[in-house]
């Protein structure tokens, strides 16, 4: 992928398209799939889109009571104990799923934190890096071997407009110096796209292929650590919690792109990019207002990908994928 990639390809959905759009007529029998935050908001929508054409989904869950209770009428999915915060974790998570699994066709990174305050785990490592990148990358990599096992397997991975605050903090990316929420909420966003651009470097000699994306603006239990207050603030919703933005979404308009980018023709042969509304996006300058839409260089930048995840290696000791 280069980023003269990042161009739209005309794709015949939108903005509006829902998840059952997608999954009109989409027979998915004999897929597997693993979805991130498969028990709430767009994991949710996205578990149960995929059981619904035929996919056994399995769903690794920080709080695996309350994914059972969440996904009980939802037939074919099996959930997995597994917190993206704690490695050890992710690694345990991941050997029950090779236990279970021959092959893994889709794996759906759809979990995430957002905006917390500042938390340090593992080795005092920032929170929101950890659970939205090095996580998913652990786990990734881990199950890289049922990837490459499909034959013609995707990873997708939730990114969002927030990449447009910042780039890596090279110098400082666990913000030993001084915490800013949003910031860090960014560089993560960031993380998840420049993943999924090496991860399509390394992974498409054996059919792995992998997207980034930004879902669209939708008031999920993303939003959980954000006060009410906070959100009147920002014109996202009125004082009793409704939804008053311009341009939010629906759960379903929300998990539209993901179920694109795992199963939209028009992407196959093609990785590395980043997704919005169901297409390619387009490269912004910076400056650009985020509502605007499209993706920043610096989160498609091959080189920049590269030295993240030679940086994720080094820090999570996670197995490395054979270039």
């Amino acid at each position: 992928m280069t980023v003269t990639d990042q161009q739209p390809l005309g794709s015949p959905f939108s903005a509006v398209t829902t998840a059952e759009d997608i999954m009109a007529g989409c027979d998915l029998s004999g897929t597997n799939a693993v979805v991130t935050g498969g028990y709430s908001g767009l994991g949710l929508e996205t578990a149960r889109a995929l059981t619904a054409a035929g996919a056994r989904v399995v769903v690794p869950a920080r709080r695996p009571d309350v994914a059972r209770d969440a996904l009980k009428e939802v037939r074919g999915c099996e959930v997995v104990p597994m917190d993206l915060a704690d490695l050890g974790s992710v690694r345990s998570a991941a050997a029950h799923i090779r236990e279970r699994l021959d092959r893994l066709d889709l794996l759906m990174a759809v979990a995430g934190i957002m905006a917390t305050p500042e938390r340090r785990v593992g080795p005092g490592w920032e929170g929101q890096l950890t659970a939205n990148h090095f996580g998913h990358f652990t786990l990734a990599c881990e199950l890289y071997p049922l990837l490459a096992s499909a034959g013609g397997a995707r990873v997708v991975v939730n990114s969002s407009a927030g990449h447009t605050l910042t780039g890596i903090r090279w110098h400082d990316p666990h913000f030993r110096t001084g915490y800013d929420t949003w910031l860090a909420y960014g560089q993560a966003k960031t993380a998840n796209s420049l993943f999924a651009v090496h991860l399509d470097a390394l992974g498409k000699g054996d059919g792995v292929r992998a997207f980034a994306l930004h879902p669209g603006k939708i008031i999920t239990g993303l939003q959980r650590e954000m006060t009410l207050q906070a959100q009147i603030d920002r014109g996202w919703v009125d004082e009793h919690g409704h939804v008053v933005g311009a341009d939010f979404k629906t759960p379903s308009q929300g998990a539209a792109t993901g179920l694109w980018a795992a199963t939209s023709a028009l992407l196959d042969g093609r990785g590395g990019l980043y997704l919005e509304d169901c297409d390619v996006a387009r490269i912004t300058a910076p400056g650009t207002p985020m509502d605007d839409g499209g993706v920043r260089e610096y989160a498609v930048a091959p080189d920049e990908a590269a030295r993240l995840w030679d940086l994720s290696l080094a820090a999570t000791g996670a197995a490395p994928i054979p270039r």
